[in-house]
């Protein structure tokens, strides 16, 4: 059964980026992200409002301000730069990729930011998951050498994943733990005011005609949020957060080979050494942290962002895209 649950959120996670690139052909960026949206922040209002209201009692002004800023960095900042990416025509995969290093790099950050010990084997780590990286990316800008796609397209991703490491910084702060459904509908809905003003502003708040727009939204709000977010936490429960961590790493593959089966984006042996490269930085990081004992030996852990509900709209930032 932990089998099953574990393929069904990996799938669900990495239909994001799927749904993102099924979108992008329709509408900008903004204006997919204002229908995801505004729906869902619907639908978690009226549940706050009847089957959770519980969980809000005792919530500060404080407390609310903060996962909103955490929803703009995880979600609003973290997505636009996501879609805008595979806009602009970053492959999927490349993408997910990109953001599939987030732990490294917080993990590394952790020890001159948060004055936590940061082993030789977490350094390693992330040097594999950079060069992870290159090696994918130039793979997908040599095959996109038409002159498509420009240069400078490629950085977008990296600003979405620093993005959500500083949405880790600030979650791992927090004096204390929102419940799982109210930061998840604080996020929705702060990215659903974000989005809309976005939209509204520049003149793409109209939807598209086309049956395409309408099934990239229902693609992401079922599949991506309600599916990717959902088994996030069935699985943390039954499973623990070093069973989600690592799945979290195999989007990135599973993405790109779906990006090349569905949109025929590229997926050479380049790409698979990147790829691969990837998946060893996680488990060189991850013998670090359970070999820690000595304080030289010792990985400093990517603080728990959206653990306590800050993705994927979903866990670890949206991931999903």
């Amino acid at each position: 059964m932990n089998l099953l649950l574990s393929a069904a959120f990996v799938l669900c996670w990495s239909s994001g980026f799927i749904g993102a690139k099924l979108g992008a052909g329709s509408a900008d960026a903004v204006t997919i992200l204002m229908w995801r949206f505004l729906p869902l922040a619907a639908v978690l209002g009226l549940v706050a409002v009847t089957l959770t209201r519980n969980a809000w009692r005792g919530l500060t002004a404080r407390a609310v301000l903060r996962q909103a800023a955490i929803g703009a960095l995880s979600q609003s900042g973290y997505l636009l730069t996501v879609y805008y990416a595979i806009q602009l025509g970053v492959s999927s995969g490349t993408t997910a990729l990109i953001d599939g290093t987030q732990p490294l790099v917080a993990g590394a950050l952790a020890g001159p930011l948060l004055g936590q010990y940061v082993s030789r084997r977490q350094w390693l780590g992330l040097g594999l998951g950079v060069a992870g990286v290159a090696l994918v990316t130039v793979a997908d800008a040599t095959a996109a050498a038409t002159g498509t796609v420009e240069s400078w397209a490629y950085a977008v991703p990296f600003l979405g994943m620093f993005s959500l490491v500083a949405a880790t910084f600030l979650e791992g702060r927090s004096p204390a733990r929102t419940a799982p459904s109210v930061a998840m509908t604080i996020h929705c809905a702060t990215s659903a005011v974000v989005f809309t003003v976005l939209a509204a502003a520049s003149g793409a708040a109209a939807p598209p005609a086309e049956a395409s727009f309408w099934t990239a939204i229902a693609w992401l709000v079922v599949l991506a949020t309600f599916g990717g977010y959902g088994l996030y936490w069935l699985v943390l429960r039954r499973s623990g957060v070093t069973e989600v961590n690592t799945l979290m790493f195999l989007m990135a593959p599973v993405t790109a080979v779906w990006g090349a089966a569905m949109f025929d984006e590229p997926f050479g042996v380049q790409t698979a050494a990147g790829l691969a490269a990837g998946l060893v930085a996680v488990t060189v990081v991850r013998r670090g942290t359970r070999g820690a004992g000595r304080p030289e030996d010792r990985v400093a852990e990517p603080a728990p962002a959206e653990r306590a509900g800050t993705r994927a709209g979903v866990p670890r930032a949206a991931p999903e895209e």
